[in-house]
């Protein structure tokens, strides 16, 4: 009842938009192409390219999705795995992160709008052999068509909060069946596990991974810190990185720079990253007011640095440079924005600093601070002190180091476990074609 409702209306609003949709494709070619593969008609000529491979669709909903798809997809060509990958994504901004570190030969696009029309003008073109949908990105039309073209499809990295789960409860009858599509669930944690088995997943079909946003591919940490540092020009001068930092944020971390500067003594560069670029002339503005002289990160690649602050200017490389750092603080935590991802300074051995506002990754949170490697603040001032007594003591900034480090390590197999999942489905798809294939030649007259 509530999918034939959901259909309607999706089509009824379809019909709407097409007509002034195609005059501004029209008008503007170039503004109008993400319009275009959304509307179904993307271009898809690199599909020749690995033609015979068993097709894997990965969708993912925006730019931390697909960071969390590369690591799958660096996973499954480490393996030398025989498959030819399709990523799409919902954002433009996730779409520039896929097409900037994806092989050529690996396509990308927008993800279609959620109409049974345009979902199967996409599945006749696309034909995947598996359908792989990362962490609750659950749209009806595309995954009652892919049960009806009979393509298999797996849930991976299964995140579902409390809100999310009694939401879906009120809304059964609609996502119910779409979740019992789902060949195999890998859930983040126990407690998502439950929640999909409470919304009728069998517990066979269920099982709990790990996160593998957090689960970054082996890569020589020396190497890619000394290449950043070098990018910003130090070498024994201690960096402040505030990565993703919002509205209100650049302010208080302003001050902790300056108070560690007045306090400390030595040189200290600050690099500060916006999460959206977007702000940047706010957050120049700002630079500015406060009589901080600063270089854009883009410059660096031509100029050497001038100045004691760096503000990022580019898009997707946030997560490596958070390697250069020896103090990182991830925002969107000293306001009330959920936090991003603390793992990702992790990554490099060094601690992460955030504030009290990290709902959405209290997972990741009680992790590293179990490991002694995540310091949550009140506020600014507490950042500051924190940062302080590690400047000032060595040992303890040493043991916040290796718990980092033995963090990164229990983390090794998270993608392993979910890329086994792709490939025993693939397996099972390809089993089953034989069995098909055999059956009709045994029929034939």
């Amino acid at each position: 009842m509530l999918y034939g409702l959901y259909r309607i209306f999706g089509t009824a609003l379809f019909f709407l938009i097409q007509p002034m949709a195609r005059l501004f494709i029209f008008l503007s070619p170039r503004k109008g192409h993400g319009l275009r593969e959304r509307l179904g008609q993307a271009e898809l000529g690199w599909l020749r390219t690995n033609a015979g491979l068993p097709r894997v669709w990965i969708h993912a909903a925006s730019v931390g999705e697909v960071n969390a798809a590369l690591i799958l997809i660096e996973e499954l060509t480490r393996r030398g795995s025989p498959v030819d990958i399709v990523l799409t994504t919902m954002t433009v901004a996730g779409l520039d992160v896929a097409r900037q570190r994806l092989p050529p030969q690996t396509g990308s696009f927008l993800a279609p709008l959620d109409v049974v029309r345009v979902v199967r003008r996409v599945l006749s073109r696309v034909r995947p052999a598996l359908y792989v949908c990362l962490e609750a990105e659950l749209w009806p039309a595309m995954l009652v068509e892919l049960r009806r073209a009979d393509i298999p499809m797996v849930l991976l990295n299964g995140r579902m909060t409390a809100r999310s789960y009694d939401r879906y409860r009120l809304a059964g009858d609609l996502i119910q069946p779409l979740l019992q599509g789902f060949a195999e669930v890998a859930a983040i944690r126990e407690e998502d596990a439950a929640r999909y088995v409470g919304l009728g997943v069998a517990p066979a079909r269920v099982q709990v991974t790990g996160n593998v946003k957090f689960a970054f591919p082996p890569e020589d940490i020396q190497a890619i810190r000394s290449l950043y540092r070098n990018r910003l020009g130090v070498d024994q001068t201690a960096v402040f990185l505030c990565g993703s930092t919002r509205s209100g944020e650049e302010r208080l971390l302003a001050g902790v720079y300056k108070a560690l500067l007045e306090k400390d003594g030595r040189e200290l560069l600050w690099v500060v990253a916006p999460r959206h670029l977007r702000r940047l002339a706010e957050v120049k503005a700002l630079l500015l007011e406060l009589r901080l002289d600063f270089d854009l990160y883009s410059e660096l690649a031509d100029t050497r640095r001038r100045r004691n602050v760096v503000l990022v200017d580019s898009l997707g490389e946030l997560a490596r440079i958070y390697s250069a750092g020896d103090y990182n603080f991830v925002g969107g935590s000293l306001v009330g924005r959920g936090g991003h991802n603390i793992m990702e300074p992790v990554r490099w051995g060094r601690p992460v600093y955030y504030g009290p506002h990290i709902d959405d990754f209290k997972d990741a949170a009680h992790i590293l601070e179990d490991a002694g490697a995540g310091f949550r603040v009140a506020d600014a001032g507490q950042l500051l002190a924190q940062i302080e007594r590690h400047m000032n003591d060595s040992a303890a900034y040493e043991q916040a180091c290796a718990g980092a480090e033995s963090v990164m390590a229990g983390q090794q197999g998270v993608a392993a476990r979910q890329v086994e999942i792709i490939m025993r489905q693939l397996a099972r798809r390809s089993e089953k074609e034989q069995d098909n294939n055999r059956y009709e030649s045994s029929n034939r007259p």
